[in-house]
């Protein structure tokens, strides 16, 4: 587990969509998809546009990132080790920041703009697994009923979740694909200030990466 300071790091949210587009919150109106550049906005298209310091997360006042695995005890017959066999990858990260909209609820909580939804209708669910061409060809914002490779565009890529970049120093870059908003939870503290955290969670193999072009490359199929 590693603890950033927020003014000692830089964090992108990405779609894992590759299309010109973003996603943003309109107070308790709703979470909708907007064009990338649109100011206020929470992530913005799988490009290497989407990776400059304006589109950074700001207010940021830290960052925990957990990177472990998901294992398997295996016990053998006269023999007191037991073997932990990896079955997957588990890479958290929440972020925590002084609460000053209401951006982080809505992308838990929901709702979700009319228009904006993969189900026409349903409009309660957030927008916890980003968006989906997989349904009519149009990104829709994902209401996490389908599984992550039914998350596909036409082209093959997997679109489902987030992709988190984390800058840890001028010339790297850790990777978390395909992540999904796992928890929010808002904090009240003694002295009056209000503090609110944001947990996503991934099962995809991290990367660490030097080159922003290959921080954005799809993830396989396979790779999910």
């Amino acid at each position: 587990m590693a603890y950033y300071l927020g003014r000692d790091v830089k964090v992108w949210a990405l779609l894992e969509s590759s299309d010109n587009l973003g996603i943003a919150t309109d107070g308790t109106n709703g979470a909708s998809k907007v064009s990338e550049g649109t100011a206020g906005s929470w992530a913005f298209g799988r490009r290497a546009t989407g990776l400059v310091d304006g589109y950074a997360l700001g207010d940021l006042t830290g960052v925990d990132l957990s990177i472990g695995t998901t294992d398997e005890d295996i016990t053998y017959v006269g023999q007191r080790s037991v073997l932990k066999a990896e079955i997957k990858k588990e890479t958290t990260m929440t972020l925590t920041r002084k609460k000053s909209t209401l951006e982080w609820d809505v992308l838990f909580n929901g709702p979700v703009k009319s228009g904006d939804e993969i189900t026409s209708g349903t409009l309660t669910h957030g927008a916890r697994w980003g968006v989906t061409s997989a349904v009519g060809g149009a990104s829709k914002i994902s209401d996490g009923l389908r599984s992550p490779k039914d998350h596909n565009a036409a082209s093959g890529d997997i679109e489902f979740g987030y992709r988190m970049v984390l800058k840890l120093n001028s010339s790297e870059f850790f990777v978390m694909r395909n992540a999904q908003i796992a928890s929010h939870g808002v904090t009240l503290n003694a002295d009056g200030t209000t503090e609110e955290t944001l947990e996503l969670i991934s099962q995809v193999t991290p990367l660490i990466k030097t080159v922003v072009a290959d921080c954005v490359a799809a993830t396989a199929s396979s790779d999910i």
